[in-house]
């Protein structure tokens, strides 16, 4: 019964937001300033629609209900009952995000009863001279860090990453970042919208506002020490696995597909997650095609163990996602 499932996007309005995902990624958008397409959620109240097949119209959260470990896979079941443990998420920021971070698993337990957020960033498309600001340039501490953040240099302590399409990046709860205008990213994260904003370049919405910062709940969290280990090195062989990170909270790999490729999973106890970053083509399993194009990201339950990926016309570029 069981079959690849694609979900109708969760699309939010941002202030950063701007047309991208309209655009390139081809979502059927009509208001502007949309930043973010949540594509697979259960996040708090927001969550994902089954759009094809016999159980269109369905919340995921019914399905991981009535299936349980044929959906996210017996273990993870045991561990995230009916929440499913990841956030999957497109992002496009015509201008920059705020600088923040996010707390790690303890933190978010003890003072917001949520998972932490552990994320990863692939880049979709960068605009030319697009940045993003990924930990501090130096070991900082605490006193340097307040004393930059008063006097409104802060931006002088963060890291800037000139970036390209197919770029990768690792950020750890705790490690302050920000994503640059320009920037289309694919997020793949744990299952939390946490987030402490801590400096938000001075802009006021449209009624002269100023959005909330975190500063006090950011001290506790933040990560001080200066790293270079966030940048993914991956190998880029066609219709094979490309590794980008493989941790406790996800594994990401790379497909690229230019002819008939067979997937296997028999030994994997796990949903899969397959996310559209170039090209189009279909999913074959058990003689069920599923068709997926840019932009578009489809769930592959935990009890389809064998699938086939074919491109239609030209290399088919995904994201492959899922917890070992």
């Amino acid at each position: 019964m069981l079959y690849p499932l694609k979900f109708y996007p969760i699309l939010k309005e941002k202030i950063w937001g701007g047309n991208k995902l309209k655009t390139i990624l081809n979502k059927k958008i009509t208001n502007e300033n949309v930043g973010e397409s949540w594509e697979v959620s259960t996040v708090n109240d927001e969550i994902s629609i089954v759009a094809n097949g016999e159980f269109k119209g369905k919340n995921l959260k019914e399905l991981i209900e009535e299936f349980k470990g044929k959906i996210l896979g017996e273990r993870i079941y045991q561990e995230f009952g009916n929440q499913f443990p990841l956030l999957i998420k497109f992002i496009d920021a015509k201008t920059d995000l705020s600088v923040q971070l996010h707390p790690d698993d303890e933190l978010a337990k003890k003072r917001h009863n949520s998972f932490g957020k552990t994320e990863m960033w692939y880049v979709a498309q960068a605009d030319e001279n697009a940045k993003l600001i990924i930990g501090f340039n130096k070991d900082t501490d605490k006193e340097e860090y307040e004393d930059f953040l008063n006097r409104g240099k802060i931006i002088e302590l963060l890291n800037f990453e000139d970036i390209s399409e197919g770029d990768s990046y690792f950020i750890n709860a705790g490690r302050i970042h920000a994503i640059g205008g320009g920037c289309l990213i694919a997020e793949i994260q744990q299952t939390s919208d946490i987030t402490y904003r801590v400096y938000d370049w001075d802009r006021q919405d449209k009624e002269g506002n100023y959005r909330e910062l975190h500063t006090d709940l950011a001290l506790s969290a933040l990560d001080f020490k200066a790293s270079d280990d966030f940048k993914l090195k991956y190998t880029t062989e066609k219709n094979k696995v490309n590794q980008l990170i493989s941790s406790k909270y996800f594994t990401t790999n790379t497909l690229s597909i230019d002819q008939s490729t067979k997937r296997s999973y028999k030994d994997l106890d796990s949903f899969k997650i397959l996310m559209c970053v170039g090209g189009k083509g279909i999913i074959e399993t058990n003689k069920l095609t599923t068709p997926i194009s840019l932009g578009e990201t489809v769930l592959i339950p935990a009890g389809v163990k064998e699938l086939y990926l074919e491109n239609d016309s030209e290399e088919m570029k995904l994201l492959e996602v899922y917890i070992k």
